[in-house]
């Protein structure tokens, strides 16, 4: 597939469904999708206070809705609420970080072995194309563009590209984990909210590479290696060096649409 032409590829996302009859069901799952996406894309940074009557305005819906949708993001771990201050997009601590890398790194390794055993040349050609346009589009980023739409199609792209991995290893459970932790997700979301320096140019071509030898030893290795790296940018990035609201609004305190991390983590 060209690089110009970018086929954007939605995030694995959670199938549960709201109660109270399909047309909330709707409602509120269009609120979820709006507000994770504006979180994957830092329009709502890390912090960022969210206001359900605000959100339930912009979105043109009743609070109920928008109520549903902030729950279910708190439920994956991307909006946390506390008693008397309200709800917020999640901010991580350095822990909280090293954590989710630790549980992406052991899930995704054993992907790596899975697909290395299990994977065929029709797979292997599949993966090598998908690493080979998403190398194109890293380093069409690592060239200047920062087109909004254009880096969540990259991330979106990417998310995917791991999420096939686990796909062909055909075990249904290691796929709901992957989900259900939602590692992924939370990938994207650093990467985006730490503005991760670029990739080495080959960096996903070489993982496809290494995973379909057949030799689960050299996967697992490849794809430990692949999973660490970057980490402590990421942590440099969200942590109080490089506060992630320098970014948003040019100074090392919070917009006025974000709460004082200090209100939740004395």
């Amino acid at each position: 597939m060209p690089v110009g032409k970018v086929r954007v590829v939605k995030a694995p996302v959670s199938k549960t469904r709201p109660p109270g009859g399909p047309e909330r069901a709707s409602l509120a799952e269009c609120a979820y999708i709006v507000i994770r996406d504006r979180i994957l894309k830092g329009e709502l940074p890390l912090g960022s206070d969210l206001s359900r009557r605000k959100l339930a305005g912009e979105l043109g819906m009743s609070m109920l809705p928008v109520a549903e949708a902030l729950q279910r993001l708190e439920n994956e771990g991307l909006v946390e609420s506390r008693p008397r201050v309200g709800t917020r997009v999640c901010l991580p601590t350095a822990q909280d970080i090293r954590e989710k890398y630790e549980v992406r790194e052991a899930l995704e390794s054993q992907a790596a072995r899975l697909f290395a055993e299990k994977a065929g040349p029709r797979e292997h050609m599949e993966l090598q194309s998908m690493a080979e346009h998403l190398d194109a589009m890293f380093n069409r980023c690592a060239g200047g563009d920062s087109d909004p739409e254009f880096l969540f199609a990259v991330h979106s792209y990417h998310t995917r590209f791991h999420h096939r991995i686990a796909e062909c290893t055909g075990c249904g459970a290691l796929i709901q984990t992957i989900d259900r932790n939602h590692i992924l997700i939370f990938n994207w979301l650093y990467d985006v909210a730490a503005r991760r320096p670029p990739l080495p140019a080959r960096f996903h071509r070489e993982l496809a590479a290494a995973i379909s030898k057949g030799d689960p030893e050299e996967a697992d290795r490849a794809m430990r290696q692949h999973t660490r790296y970057g980490l402590q940018n990421i942590l440099r990035g969200i942590g109080p060096e490089g506060s992630p609201y320098a970014r948003f609004n040019g100074t090392s305190e919070p917009a006025k649409s974000a709460a004082s991390p200090a209100r939740f983590r004395p």
